[in-house]
């Protein structure tokens, strides 16, 4: 059974979760021209098999968004923080 570390509620069963999506890929700049470039993003992705990172969202919990490394292949997760800290990084990053 998959259980996922909360850093908010602590280690809950993955059932108190929603999946949101590959957290590896960059979302495209609002102004990015062309139906193609948002259809890629949106539609094409890698099955990963192995280390990968993900967004899950806590909707039993703290409603909180989580990024969470998960091996794939074993379902064992390494860790998990909180998705609004990363993405400030990005943002800080990109400036």
């Amino acid at each position: 059974m998959l259980r996922i570390p909360c850093p908010v509620c602590g280690v809950r069963d993955y059932t108190e979760f929603l999946y949101g999506g590959d957290a590896s890929k960059r979302r495209p700049a609002h102004e990015a021209s062309g139906l193609q470039t948002w259809h890629d993003y949106v539609f094409l992705f890698d099955n990963v098999k192995g280390a990968h990172r993900e967004f899950w969202q806590h909707v039993v919990g703290c409603r909180q968004w989580l990024i969470v490394d998960r091996d794939t292949a074993t379902n064992r997760v390494a860790g998990s923080r909180l998705a609004r800290t990363e993405t400030s990084a990005y943002e800080d990053r990109d400036r």
